[in-house]
């Protein structure tokens, strides 16, 4: 019984320091791109709210999520994750979203605008 109660320990102490790698993984990915100086407030909030709740997502934000970069754009969703506020929401389901949103962003961006 107490071999049980050691790997108990060391299985929840293996948890709870993974998330604090991983933590510190996407805080380091986000300060060494400087990913929080690439995006304006407003596409910020965009894209935030396309991924995170409903709504569409506009080509001029799509241009700005694609200069940002895909790294630092996983690295912020996943870090937006890990935030308390956000424990209930699926991470499989956000994660998709986010690579969907990414996904049609390029799309967007490389479509031909509608002639005049």
């Amino acid at each position: 019984m107490a071999s049980l109660n050691v790997y108990s320990v060391l299985v929840v102490l293996f948890l709870t320091c993974g998330a604090v790698m991983a933590t510190k993984e996407n805080d380091q990915i986000i300060k060494e791109n400087n990913c929080e100086t690439k995006m304006g407030l407003p596409y910020v909030l965009e894209a935030f709210t396309s991924i995170f709740k409903t709504g569409g997502i506009s080509k001029k934000c799509c241009r700005e999520l694609v200069v940002l970069g895909k790294v630092c754009h996983s690295a912020f969703v996943k870090r937006t994750l890990e935030n308390p506020l956000f424990k209930d929401l699926n991470p499989t389901t956000i994660i998709a979203i986010s690579i969907q949103t990414w996904n049609n962003c390029l799309a967007l961006i490389d479509s031909p605008s509608p002639s005049a």
